[in-house]
């Protein structure tokens, strides 16, 4: 009967049903492992390609490209958080479609599912993203360019990363934190934090499998290419990989562990950046440059006349 309801012309009807009993179905197939199958096909979700309307699971594979083996899928706290993802870049040039779980038991009912239609349900936010598009030679070429530099980020970072990758699935971004391929996305991580007996042994184990990707084509990620090359030691540089990680951190969905040391990073690159960058020349000269060029000049005395001697 709900299932008519669901595949039922009128959709305003299951709408209603599913503001009521969704969050019901989505416990469905995380508790009843002998019927989430059946239940599957009720569930429903924004996407990237629907952000204001619900769609179903045989929607999305109807809406599939032909050569899509895999049904996409980003977890955030919010639409507004799904969309603007540094993880979508590539996906949303390749005009893919991914669905956005923002309930936050919905990552956990899809993981039960595994696949539908024989089509795998795959995290965006996890490493190994295979879009179908792989060029091995290319791939060689870039390696062989940053992978000295990918070396020399990871020894920097140390425990914070599992490793230093080149990405696949960025376009305008710098860089990304991914996941490790069984570790927990950023949604799952700020799930288990919240839960009054969470295990910080996993979380402090799951923390350190994340893996740090880079963009070959982003200006800063050449830059310090060039400085992995010519000074890797300097200063500005590895001031340079902190920041880009912390930054990371924040667009990939995690929590600074210290915000407020974060933010003086951020105060010490915009000094360096902005200093003397609207300041007129004599607030910038040296301090002593106005006293050492200034020659000593003699006031003239005037002597004043008295009015009866002038003719």
């Amino acid at each position: 009967m709900i299932l008519g309801i669901s595949m039922s012309e009128n959709k305003d009807d299951y709408d209603r049903f599913w503001e009521n009993f969704g969050k019901h179905l989505k416990l469905g197939c995380i508790e009843d492992r002998e019927n989430h199958k059946r239940i599957a096909p009720l569930l429903r979700f924004l996407s990237s390609q629907s952000v204001d309307e619900l769609i179903s699971l045989d929607e999305y594979v109807e809406n599939m490209k032909p050569e899509q083996k895999d049904i996409y899928y980003m977890a955030a706290d919010s639409v507004t958080s799904a969309r603007n993802t540094p993880f979508l870049e590539r996906l949303l040039e390749k005009d893919l479609e991914v669905l956005f779980l923002v309930d936050p038991i919905d990552e956990v009912a899809i993981q039960n599912l595994k696949a539908y239609k024989e089509k795998n349900f795959v995290d965006i936010s996890k490493e190994d993203l295979d879009l179908g598009d792989k060029n091995e030679e290319k791939d060689k070429e870039i390696k062989q360019e940053f992978g000295q530099t990918c070396d020399w980020i990871k020894k920097h970072l140390g425990d914070k990363v599992a490793s230093v990758q080149i990405s696949n699935r960025l376009s305008s971004s710098p860089c990304v934190l991914v996941s490790g391929k069984f570790g927990w996305s950023a949604n799952m991580e700020r799930l288990m934090k919240a839960q009054a007996a969470g295990d910080t042994s996993s979380l402090d184990f799951m923390r350190g499998r994340r893996v740090f990707e880079i963009n070959p084509e982003h200006p800063i990620i050449r830059n310090l290419n060039a400085a992995c090359k010519s000074n890797p030691n300097d200063e500005d540089a590895q001031k340079a990989i902190d920041l880009l990680y912390d930054a990371a951190l924040v667009s990939s969905g995690y929590t600074p562990e210290n915000p407020a040391q974060l933010g003086g990073k951020i105060y010490e690159m915009m000094d360096i950046a902005l200093s003397g960058k609207w300041s007129t020349p004599i607030e910038v000269q040296h301090p002593g440059a106005i006293s050492n060029n200034t020659e000593t000049v003699e006031a003239e005395v005037v002597e004043p006349v008295e009015a009866g001697s002038q003719k």
